[in-house]
Formats: structure tokens, C-alpha cells, sequence
């Protein structure tokens, strides 16, 4: 007789609990945040950082007002959060105008173009003859600065980074003088007129020279170049901070460094219950047995079914009947597995295989990369424990939360899961416990090759073949993840996110679980009923300390003795 199916309403004891004061005072803070970022959208937009910063200092003022004695638990923390939010916002203002001013020796008249850019959002209509002539200026100006580096690429005192930096800069200046001019042009007479030709010419130029600092310059002729703009120790440190980590980047390359050798410890156990010569040899093993081209959503289904089946047995955790199944899973396309080329998951799976349409070399890597091993390491920490059970709570519980999210909490999280599930043998063979060590090696290796390339240690190709060499992986994979890692897309502090919040999110358990205070699902479902925030102020909510004391952030959560 086949079981009867799960409920798909929640329980009454599920349904959330009225919200309380401060979570519709965050929700109007977002909103607000997001009606000024609706508005001020221009590239660089000294109007939109004016704008920001009167916003964000105003709130500030407000919170500080506000009677925190009088509030419960709850609001308590989300003051805290959203204090802390508000400075980081404004830390953030001055990070990118340092930035901005870095590379402005490189971009002539482009504040220029910037100005006619914003005064379109705020509703002031242009004079056609004045917008033409700063159109003409901005142009020569580029022209003059572009023909002195074709000459010369040292006729200003710059550097490769920089250079990048102020490409990318130009390229959205572009974008967003493209929109100004298609409101007005065809419309006003008068302004098709006097710009048509000044701004053809200077669109053209914009593209030349770009195209100049990014290939000359910046040297990312070659689309297989990776480039990244590192931030600085300062600015690592100032991150670390806000996200309640108390240790140094130096401190945080030991301790993954100490996690590496680990892995390599339980990588040489595992190749020598498989019968291999080393750890590599058992790898290689590992990695060809991938499933045949076509099998392997298939693949997914059964893997994410194992996770939740291994959930329900050992009572860790409550997986709505709805959340079971409320998934879709897209194929990553070849040109996506250029930056992702493993599985990527939240409210849905994306999926990592190689299409006809690939070479025949990265076919290979492709398949070798998203092996049946590796693949069942993956598919739990994208679908369920990992994002794609976050996503299901985070959207009906405490969702105004979401403004505090962090990769600490998302990704360490997800890799947790990964700690309990292999502390816990998920892993039934050696063959699976490699898989699982392959992730977590990687992990340890994006932080060393994330901070010690923001520090200004490490080349991007350094960091690619410390990859290839420390964790195993196919070059293009490793490749296509430094790529990714550096493109802009994600944080300079998201690499290290990963296993730094999983040690955070473990020593949390231990004082937790461990000490007696909760059982295994009680604590799984409180972090995730409470949304989004650094782990630290996780730790203050299930410990119920005082989510505004400095002593939050200064938890020390990591042993770096010689024991584990």
C-alpha cells in the first residue's frame, strides 16, 4: 500500500508568529533603499551617493533614538541588525569613491556625461546646444587621452587593475548615456538635431577606448583572461567586521590551511580502503564514473530524494511537504559553465553537464567535474538541507530578514551540511567520502586563493593552478571557478563565506546541541525560522545575549591548537 501523502498546509504550530514592531520598520527601510536605488540607477552618480548617504545618516540618527530597553527579543536584534546594515552602507559609499577617484585620471569628461545622466532622473530637461557641446567636449577629451596611450601606454601612472576598473566604469557610463539619449532623440526636434552626430561619434569612442584599457592596459585581450580589482587588507578587514568574524585574513589563511591538511589526511585514508597508490590516483577513479550524457537529472532526482529520505530517518530537520517538491531544474548552458561548471541551487537547481555543441576537451573535463561522487556531495547543498530549503523559509518566515542576508549564512549553511552529514556517515563509501572531501578541500582553497589574491599575494593563474594542484580539479573547471570568483558578480568575502560560516555554524551546534540546550531539529529549524543575519547574531539569538554588545562579534568560534 502505497504511504499516504504529506499534507501540503502547515500545521498551526507552523504558521508564523505575528510579526513584531521592528520587522515593519526594516521593511521600510528596504523599501525606501530600494525606491532611492530605483531612481538614482547611473553609473558612478555623485547625485546618487549624495542621495544615500543623507538617507542612510538620517536612519541612522533614527535608530539611535529609538528606546531598545523597551523592545522584546526580537526587535532587539533586528535593531542591532539594522544598525549595523546602515553603517555598512555608508562604509560602502566611501569604498566606491575611493575607487571612482583611482580611476578618474583615466576618464577625461566622463563626470561630464555622468551629470547629463543623473539630471534625466531627476526630471530636468536638457538644452539641446549645451548637452551637444559637453558631448563634443567629453569626446575630445577621451580622443586626446586615447591617442597619447596608444603611444604610450605609461603617459599616465596607472596600473593593469585600474585600468580594468575604469573600463568597466566607462562601458556602464555608455549604457547609461545610450538610455539618455534614446528618451529624448526622435522626440524633441530640437535635440536630435544638435546631438545626433556629437553623440555617435562619442559612442564610438567610448567603445574604442574601452575597448583600449581593457585590452592594452588592463591586458584582457584573450576572453580567457581573468581579471579581478582586489580590495586591500583595510577593506578585507572592515568586511571581516561586520560580519562578526574576530580574525585577520593571516588568521583566516591558517585556518585553512589547517583545514586543507585534514582533507588530505581523509582523502589518503579513503584511497587506501579503494586499493589506490595516493589520494590523486584515487581521485582520478572518482572522477570517471559520471553518468552517461543525458542521465543525469535523473541523477538529481535520486540524490536529492537519498538526502531527504537520510533527513526524515535521523530527525534533523523539518522539510515541509511542499518544499519536497517545489523545484525545477534548468540545464546550465555552455557559455554559463564558462563561470559555473558545477551545480548552482536556491529556489531552483541549475544543473552543470556538457551539451553536443561543447569541444571535445571540456566535454571531458565536464563530465569528469560533475561526476557521480562529487554530484552527491552537491545536490544536498544546493537543494535540501542547503539553499533551496533556506529559500522555502526564508520566504514565509521573518522575510523582511532577507535585507541581513550573508553568504556566512547562506553558504555556510549549506556547508554545514556538509560537516554533520560526513560527521555523521551520509557518506557510504570511501568513493562518496572523496566526493565530499573533493568540496570541502575547494572550500578550504577559496580561502587561500581569495584572500591571498586580495591581499595582493596572488595571481589569478596562481589561483587557478592551486586548484588544479591542491584539490584536484580539471583546469577548465578551475579556471571557470577563479573566473567566477573574481568577474564582479560576488563579494570579495562570499569564496570565504563557505567554509568560514560552516566552522560558525558547527561550533554553534557543539555549544548548542552539544551542551543539551536543543535537539538536532529544534536547532536546525530555529536558525532557519529566524532568517538571514551574520552567525554571530545567530549565536545571540539562540543564546539570548544582547544582539548590540561588541562582544557579539568577537565570538571566537575556531580551535587553532594542534587538536582537532
Amino acid at each position: 500500500t502505497p504511504a499516504a501523502p504529506l499534507p501540503l498546509a502547515p500545521a498551526a504550530a507552523e504558521l508564523p508568529a505575528p510579526a513584531h514592531a521592528m520587522a515593519a520598520v526594516v521593511a521600510r527601510y528596504r523599501a525606501d533603499l530600494g525606491s532611492l536605488r530605483h531612481v538614482h540607477d547611473s553609473t558612478a552618480g555623485p547625485r546618487a551617493e549624495a542621495a544615500l548617504r543623507a538617507f542612510n545618516s538620517e536612519w541612522r540618527q533614527l535608530l539611535a533614538g529609538l528606546d531598545t530597553a523597551a523592545m522584546g527579543a526580537e526587535d532587539r536584534l533586528d535593531h542591532a541588525l539594522l544598525s549595523r546594515e546602515v553603517d555598512r552602507q555608508l562604509f560602502q559609499l566611501d569604498f566606491e569613491r575611493r575607487r571612482w577617484r583611482e580611476a578618474e585620471p583615466l576618464l577625461p569628461g566622463v563626470a561630464e556625461l555622468i551629470a547629463l545622466v543623473e539630471a534625466r532622473r531627476q526630471h530636468e530637461y536638457p538644452d539641446a546646444r549645451t548637452s551637444a557641446d559637453t558631448l563634443d567636449r567629453s569626446r575630445r577629451a577621451l580622443a586626446d587621452l586615447r591617442t597619447r596611450l596608444e603611444k604610450d601606454p605609461k603617459a599616465v601612472a596607472t596600473t593593469p587593475i585600474v585600468a580594468f576598473r575604469a573600463a568597466a566604469l566607462l562601458e556602464g557610463v555608455r549604457r547609461d548615456l545610450k538610455a539618455w539619449s534614446t528618451f529624448h532623440a526622435g522626440y524633441d526636434p530640437a535635440f536630435g538635431w544638435w546631438t545626433r552626430q556629437p553623440y555617435e561619434v562619442l559612442d564610438k569612442e567610448l567603445e574604442t577606448y574601452a575597448k583600449l584599457l581593457r585590452d592594452r592596459l588592463a591586458g584582457a585581450a584573450d576572453p580567457e583572461t581573468i581579471i579581478g580589482d582586489p580590495i586591500g587588507r583595510e577593506a578585507l578587514l572592515e568586511g571581516l567586521r561586520h560580519e562578526g568574524i574576530p580574525y585577520t585574513p593571516e588568521e583566516l589563511m591558517r585556518l585553512a590551511e589547517r583545514e586543507l591538511a585534514w582533507c588530505r589526511r581523509e582523502l589518503e585514508r579513503a584511497a587506501a580502503e579503494m586499493g589506490a597508490p595516493d589520494w590523486r590516483a584515487a581521485l582520478e577513479r572518482v572522477k570517471n564514473r559520471h553518468p552517461a550524457p543525458g542521465e543525469q537529472p535523473k541523477l538529481v532526482v535520486e540524490l536529492a530524494d537519498e538526502a531527504i529520505a537520510w533527513l526524515d530517518a535521523h530527525e534533523m530537520v523539518t522539510v515541509p511537504a511542499l518544499a519536497r517538491r517545489d523545484w525545477r531544474m534548468t540545464m546550465l548552458t555552455p557559455e554559463y559553465q564558462l563561470q559555473a561548471p558545477f551545480f548552482l541551487g536556491g529556489e531552483d537547481v541549475w544543473v552543470a553537464y556538457p551539451a553536443d555543441s561543447m569541444p571535445h576537451d571540456k566535454k571531458l573535463m565536464a563530465l569528469r567535474g560533475n561526476n557521480r561522487h562529487f554530484s552527491r556531495a552537491v545536490v544536498h547543498h544546493e537543494l535540501i538541507p542547503g539553499h533551496h530549503l533556506q529559500f522555502f523559509y526564508n520566504t514565509r518566515y521573518n522575510p523582511h530578514r532577507e535585507l541581513f542576508d550573508t553568504p556566512f549564512w547562506t553558504e555556510g549553511w549549506a556547508l554545514y551540511w556538509e560537516f554533520r552529514l560526513y560527521d555523521l556517515g551520509f557518506a557510504q563509501t570511501p568513493e562518496d567520502r572523496i566526493g565530499m572531501l573533493f568540496w570541502r578541500s575547494h572550500r578550504a582553497a577559496r580561502i587561500l586563493f581569495s584572500l591571498g589574491f586580495h591581499l595582493g599575494r596572488m595571481t589569478p593563474d596562481e589561483a587557478v593552478d592551486l586548484l588544479v594542484r591542491e584539490v584536484g580539479h580539471e583546469p577548465e573547471n578551475a579556471r571557470a571557478e577563479v573566473r567566477r570568483s573574481f568577474a564582479g558578480d560576488y563579494g570579495p568575502l562570499y569564496q570565504i563565506a563557505y567554509m568560514v560560516g560552516g566552522l560558525q555554524f558547527r561550533a554553534l551546534h557543539d555549544e548548542v546541541v552539544g551542551a543539551g540546550r536543543m535537539s538536532e531539529r529544534e536547532f536546525h529549524d530555529t536558525i532557519l525560522k529566524g532568517g538571514p543575519m551574520p552567525v554571530a547574531w545567530v549565536r545571540a539569538r539562540l543564546l539570548g545575549l544582547d544582539p548590540a554588545s561588541p562582544d557579539v562579534g568577537r565570538w571566537k568560534f575556531y580551535d587553532f591548537g594542534d587538536g582537532r
